[in-house]
């Protein structure tokens, strides 16, 4: 157990210390114990483990064998989200027709501060298996949905997303803030965002943007594979054409 000092300190709410207890569970945590959970929120044991109990009944968790994991009401609450539901229900048709002619990963991508959060994502048995998932989110820096969100973003986000720090994932992930500028503005020049190998080793992705009515990005469509596989710059102009035609119909809809 770490010393009191690197303690997070605990909020004084009740509602502040249920939403930390869901909040500890991070992207690939399957379950965790009680005595986990206490030590990433920085609560006592026994107020911990009243407030899980009472998340329990809720349908929020799940008790385990080991300790807990998030349960369905989550997943029921997270559905009721109108504007990310009606984005994906939208994209769905889109990414299912790129599925069909690539056989990998389509991911359907919405920033979320310095990162990129995965709002859906189509594949199969021949799809590449990769470490994304619905719900999961990597850093903007070294992702091609994350590039595009930059490309066509505000220059705070840009700001930010350097200030938080650019992690080096892989021998190929760009860490200097110069280089991803350059790689930015080539990413704004094609229209679409590259990711080579810089998330994931042996991983590579094309993205292109979404656009509102008001021509603001609001969300990425993606296809991503086995960099030995796939041809890039040959399948962007089908990810933006399928990009553009989300686009179209998210404006004449006014979604």
């Amino acid at each position: 157990m770490p010393p009191p000092e690197h303690r997070p300190e605990a909020p004084k709410s009740v509602l502040a210390r249920g939403l930390r207890l869901l909040d500890a569970f991070g992207a690939t945590d399957g379950e965790l114990s009680l005595s986990v959970l206490a030590e990433r929120t920085g609560l006592p044991k026994p107020t911990a483990h009243r407030l899980l109990n009472e998340l329990v009944a809720w349908g929020g968790l799940e008790r385990t064998s080991g300790g807990y994991r998030l349960g369905i009401g989550l997943f029921v609450l997270g559905q009721r989200v109108p504007r990310h539901r009606a984005l994906r229900e939208a994209a769905l048709p889109y990414m299912e027709d790129l599925y069909e002619a690539t056989h990998e990963n389509i991911h359907l991508a919405v920033p979320s501060d310095t990162d990129t959060l995965f709002l859906e994502k189509v594949n199969g048995r021949r799809s590449t298996p990769i470490v994304s998932r619905v719900g999961g989110r990597l850093p903007a820096h070294c992702t091609a949905t994350g590039k595009v969100f930059l490309a066509y973003g505000t220059p705070d986000r840009m700001r930010q997303v350097c200030e938080a720090g650019l992690a080096r994932l892989t021998p190929r992930t760009v860490i200097m803030p110069g280089l991803l500028r350059q790689e930015v503005a080539r990413a704004r020049e094609r229209g679409y965002g590259l990711n080579r190998e810089e998330a994931e080793v042996g991983v590579s992705a094309v993205a292109a943007p979404v656009f509102d009515r008001r021509r603001t990005v609001i969300a990425a469509i993606s296809v991503t594979g086995w960099a030995r596989d796939l041809e890039l710059e040959r399948l962007a102009p089908a990810v933006r054409t399928a990009a553009m035609a989300l686009s179209r119909e998210l404006a004449r809809d006014g979604t």
